[in-house]
């Protein structure tokens, strides 16, 4: 059990081992040409060279992080459960059984894989975004400069050899330069060993992530603990005001680097453990979209927002929203990140506009509920409740998402704050201690979560997310999403 694990010596020289690495980031379009033309061979080579490879190097950053962190946020309970959750993750794959293989069957890979076109190099992948622009130095999040040395290594993509070492930082190849993808399907009948192996690795995976499920929630409950030991109240977030005296700033920038990072663990064992369990289909490699459908994902995060919204208000139909998005625009990327944003998003403006006008509003008749420029995702419904807008436009970078309401805008003194965690405006929310909901499974508003996560969502792929308001009238949010596919992770 997770709940009895403890970290032993011996782990934590192989922790402090692995972290000595750097991560190594990945772009989206690598991971479509990686994860192509499934089999039981091409899934075994690509367990054998990225999974086990990158994840314990990943997960060992963390652990080595979550025993560091600063102002005594290391010692609350709920921190110390998921650096166990980590480290018994690590363990469990730097321990996992080789595929053992008769000499054989051995050879007989060996010579099939020569045969086969599997030796094209992945595309390059180019620098995100965010680590230009990091969140860590532009919005104020405490001052934390990304450590590098100047060529790309911090990310693990710097141009040295793997091993060698640059001062106290070892290095690692590119991984345009250290993985193939497949052109073709390899037609070789693989030996029962390399099927028992990948059902069990994939098991291994699937465990795993399940095991850091509720990690959101226990982290945020970890640094609840942290708020109250230091006198901090409770929903006003880690901002200038709020926070920074305690350390706040130092806790607001590891919260999003810890983030970030769970973010692209559970991307890529979820593709890894799609790849292998889903049955292929010509849209989909692993769990991502490779044709996208833009219009179809923001009106399920419609529909599923305003559900949410007419049944934490008790109304018989929540404010309309009018989606203006080209029907058939496509690209490739994850689904359920762009729903999960989206879906965050517009919960903020359904509230926004019901605690604006009232919940008895629906009835009424409003100055502005007329039809603007589009059919309303949510109906013609809604009462007098001005339409929340969701306008998509393409460009030739980005696509752009515009989410507008008239909700009442934001005060200017506290935009800081909306991008701190912890900080909310509802009052009487707390976190279930026995929470074990995923990322996507959340009440109305409460835990200061939800613009700060959907932000890290939009640049995990070389995106972004604004936010303008116009206090006293209403607030517009901007999601930028890179449909080139060539930003890889912003690893810190």
């Amino acid at each position: 059990m997770s709940a009895a694990f403890r970290i032993s010596s011996t782990l934590w020289d192989k922790i402090h081992h692995f972290a000595s690495f750097p991560q190594t980031g990945v772009s989206l379009q690598q991971m479509v040409l990686f994860g192509q033309h499934p089999s039981q061979g091409t899934l075994l080579k690509r367990a054998s060279s990225w999974p086990v490879k990158e994840l314990p190097v990943r997960l060992a950053h963390r652990v080595k992080e979550l025993d560091e962190l600063p102002h005594n946020l290391s010692d609350m309970q709920s921190i110390r459960k998921v650096k166990n959750w980590y480290a018994q993750s690590f363990e469990e794959l730097i321990n996992f059984p080789p595929l053992s293989l008769s000499p054989t069957a051995r050879q007989s890979l060996i010579a099939h894989s020569d045969k086969e076109n599997m030796n094209i190099y992945l595309p390059k992948s180019v620098p995100n975004p965010s680590l230009v622009t990091s969140y860590l130095d532009g919005d104020g999040a405490g001052g934390v400069t990304p450590k590098g040395n100047g060529n790309g290594s911090g990310n693990g993509n710097g141009n040295s050899v793997c091993g060698v070492r640059n001062g106290n930082v070892k290095l690692r190849v590119p991984v345009e330069r250290r993985y193939v993808y497949y052109a073709q399907t390899p037609s070789h009948v693989y030996p029962p060993e390399v099927h028992d192996y990948n059902a069990r690795f994939t098991k291994t995976l699937d465990a795993i992530k399940r095991r850091h499920d509720p990690t959101v929630t226990t982290v945020a409950q970890g640094v609840l603990e942290w708020q109250r030991a230091k006198g901090i109240k409770a929903g006003t977030g880690l901002g200038p005001s709020h926070g920074y005296g305690y350390g706040g700033g130092e806790v607001q920038a590891w919260l999003d680097r810890f983030y970030m990072s769970r973010i692209g663990i559970r991307f890529l064992i979820g593709q890894h453990v799609a790849l292998n369990t889903q049955q292929p289909h010509k849209d989909y490699v692993g769990i991502i979209c490779t044709q996208a459908n833009i219009h179809d994902i923001l009106q399920e995060a419609i529909e599923n927002a305003r559900f949410v919204c007419e049944e934490h208000y008790a109304m018989f139909r929540g404010p309309p929203v009018q989606l203006i998005c080209p029907p058939d625009l496509t690209f490739a990327y994850v689904p359920g990140h762009l729903s999960h944003i989206v879906f965050e998003l517009l919960k903020n403006s359904l509230r926004a506009v019901v605690e604006r006008f009232g919940a008895d509003y629906e009835d009424g008749v409003g100055k502005d509920s007329g039809v603007w420029g589009g059919a309303s995702a949510g109906g013609n419904g809604g009462g007098g409740y001005p339409p929340i807008k969701v306008i998509v436009v393409e460009g030739s970078e980005d696509i752009t998402i515009k989410i507008s309401d008239e909700g009442g805008g934001i005060p200017r003194s506290a935009i800081p704050l909306i991008w701190t965690y912890m900080y909310t405006t509802m009052a009487g929310q707390s976190i279930d201690q026995n929470f074990q909901a995923g990322d996507f499974q959340a009440p109305m508003a409460g835990f200061g979560y939800g613009l700060p996560l959907s932000r890290l969502y939009a640049r995990y792929f070389g995106g972004d997310l604004r936010l303008i308001s116009m206090d006293g009238f209403g607030t517009d949010v901007y999601i930028h999403l890179n449909k080139l596919s060539s930003s890889r992770e912003p690893l810190l």
